[in-house]
């Protein structure tokens, strides 16, 4: 059978397993996030160090995606009963606490194949992080080696950057922040970016100039 791996400007990898929502044990699926955008995002394992940093930090900061038409998922290959049992683990023992996103129990291992980020040897997966739009296609992907976690920040500033070029049509330069100036893609229209980026630095070495001529 041919596995379909996750990649961006590709349609996401379809999925539907059991997942712990607000304490209870529910299915859930790609289909049911449709119209909206997605940050899916996989962790190892349950009861480990790194991980409920970053789960805790995505479920608090839950309303800010919301506010960008936004759903956030976590998932691990450990089943929902181990889900379960670490969100009703307080937080000063290492576990989740009250969650505000649902936790996906992918206990065949299939969805995490299929994104491309499981560890065969180990049967647990890297730290991936995809951000799906609302067509169901992979815009970004995010995968670090176990022992460093992912930033909530940055992940709000893709999504910010994403959403602007699909509702505009205009594209984020580098470290772009809701706000910044961005560039008409084209030869022509572009140049005003680059324009305005000049008469920035001639501003900045003109006041320095200054600044430093004066007694």
């Amino acid at each position: 059978m041919v596995i379909q791996i996750a990649r961006v400007q590709k349609p996401a990898p379809p999925f539907r397993a059991p997942a712990v929502v607000d304490g209870n044990f529910k299915d859930i699926s790609l289909q049911d996030y449709q119209g909206r955008y997605l940050v899916f995002f996989w962790y190892p394992m349950d009861f480990t160090f790194v991980c409920p940093t970053e789960i805790i930090a995505f479920s608090d900061r839950i309303d800010e995606f919301r506010e960008l038409n936004c759903d956030v998922i976590a998932a691990s290959c450990d089943s929902e009963y181990s889900h379960l049992a670490w969100i009703n683990t307080e937080r000063k023992k290492g576990g989740l606490g009250k969650m505000n996103i649902p936790i996906l129990a992918d206990k065949t291992k299939e969805i995490a194949k299929m994104y491309g980020i499981y560890i065969e040897e180990q049967g647990i997966t890297l730290r991936g992080l995809f951000i799906i739009d609302p067509r169901g296609i992979v815009r970004q992907i995010t995968i670090n080696d176990l022992p460093v976690g992912r930033s909530v920040d940055e992940t709000l500033r893709l999504l910010e950057a994403f959403r602007y070029t699909d509702e505009h049509g205009e594209v984020c330069p580098v470290n772009w922040q809701k706000g910044d100036k961005t560039i008409k893609p084209d030869v022509s229209a572009s140049k005003e970016y680059f324009a305005s980026l000049t008469a920035e630095t001639e501003i900045t070495a003109t006041s320095t100039i200054t600044t430093t001529s004066i007694p």
